[in-house]
């Protein structure tokens, strides 16, 4: 039995977050509902990188597998009620409304614990609900660079580089997962549910545990170099230097084992806990002509060797073929009825003995309506008369 086999969640959530949250309860077995309008969750008409699939697109078959759908007018009443109907008999309901939506739905957690005592409610935010910011976007990108994620990255001379990839989304994410996880443990042990408040600028803070607790402990403030973006708490050299063909990640690197490699005594010269943090500049530019002067291959060989701590700058592709990437199986493949063989990243813990799975693909909008609300014991008649009021789809 997978390990929360006979859970059942309810995923009232849109964009990345809520979303991501739910598909991980749903790796482990959970039965996840995904309750979205009757014309598809937004996601779904909203691609990532411009990749459209046929009826679902990549974002969406990322972020919603081990689903079903259910696509319902929550602004109708007939549409709330069959909701709760299923908020009823579920143990997990996650939202990530904008604080005050919830309520207006009648969705929020006063109105489901009314009907559902022991229900574990989550409800995810950009800022909290409540206080100066609540109604602020909760956009990725502006969670990053409020919580100053962002301040420290870059060469002094350029502005703050914008992240890469949705690390607010993906880190809310998995804070609200573990709290699901600490909510359900909790009642199995006592029988009582709770709310689970989760807010991107909370988890952008605590996933920089050790960056602000530089400044707030030890009172150093935030800068950045001009020859690499090496923050004022890392000692250099460290960050992304190009070769002759390419780019070698550096970390922490040993100064006189460099200045050894390149025949470069000045750099052995170096002490690295007092000047790599002073002359970060000075010993990020020497090193940077250095490795300039041969290939990737051959630095991630020559140092490597030499145990320092390089590494390849890979690219999506390079990922992909990478050895250590195909060992660890950190992707997952599987058939989709309309979008044929999927790939997409798998999962980021393993279990020895209820491992996580894909037994299902991203549902199309509302695939599983009437198998739900069969479920909730209606006929086919009422389901009928549902699907034609366009209730549901």
């Amino acid at each position: 039995m997978s390990v929360l086999g006979g859970y059942r969640v309810l995923d009232l959530s849109i964009a990345m977050a809520g979303p991501l949250a739910a598909m991980r309860l749903g790796d482990l077995g959970a039965d996840v509902v995904k309750i979205e309008p009757v014309t598809g969750e937004w996601q779904r008409h909203t691609s990532a990188g411009g990749a459209v699939g046929n009826e679902v697109n990549a974002s969406f078959l990322s972020l919603n597998r081990n689903k079903r759908s259910l696509a319902v007018d929550l602004k109708s009443e007939a549409g709330r009620a069959l909701v709760l109907r299923l908020a009823a008999e579920a143990d997990v309901v996650l939202q990530n409304y904008r604080p005050g939506v919830a309520a207006r739905l009648g969705m929020d957690y006063e109105s489901i614990r009314a009907i559902n005592p022991e229900i574990v409610y989550v409800s995810i935010s950009g800022y909290g609900e409540s206080g100066p910011y609540t109604h602020r976007p909760g956009q990725d990108l502006l969670l990053q660079s409020l919580s100053g994620a962002l301040y420290s990255a870059g060469r002094s001379e350029d502005p703050p580089q914008a992240g890469p990839y949705f690390v607010a989304d993906a880190i809310t994410a998995y804070s609200a997962f573990e709290g699901v996880l600490a909510a359900l443990l909790h009642r199995e042990r006592t029988g009582v549910g709770q709310k689970v408040e989760v807010n991107m600028l909370d988890a952008m803070i605590a996933m920089q545990m050790q960056e602000l607790s530089v400044r707030t402990v030890g009172g150093v403030r935030q800068s950045r170099g001009h020859e690499i973006h090496a923050h004022s708490y890392i000692r250099a050299p460290y960050g992304i230097f190009p070769t002759s063909d390419g780019y070698v990640a550096l970390a922490f690197a040993d100064l006189s084992v460099l200045g050894e490699v390149f025949g470069d005594p000045e750099l052995g010269r170096w002490d690295a806990e007092r000047d790599g943090f002073r002359h970060r500049d000075a010993i990020s530019a020497a090193v940077g002509r250095h490795l300039r002067t041969n290939t990737t291959a051959f630095w991630l060989e020559c140092l490597g060797g030499r145990g320092v701590w390089v590494g390849p700058v890979n690219s999506y592709d390079e990922v992909l073929d990478d050895p250590q990437v195909r060992h660890n199986g950190s992707f997952v493949t599987y058939d989709h009825p309309t979008e044929g063989s999927v790939t997409t990243p798998g999962f980021a813990f393993r279990l020895t003995a209820t491992p996580p799975a894909v037994e299902r693909g991203a549902p199309t909008a509302g695939q599983h309506t009437a198998e739900l609300l069969g479920e909730l014991g209606l006929t086919e008649d009422q389901i009928d008369a549902l699907l034609q009021d366009k209730v549901v789809a």
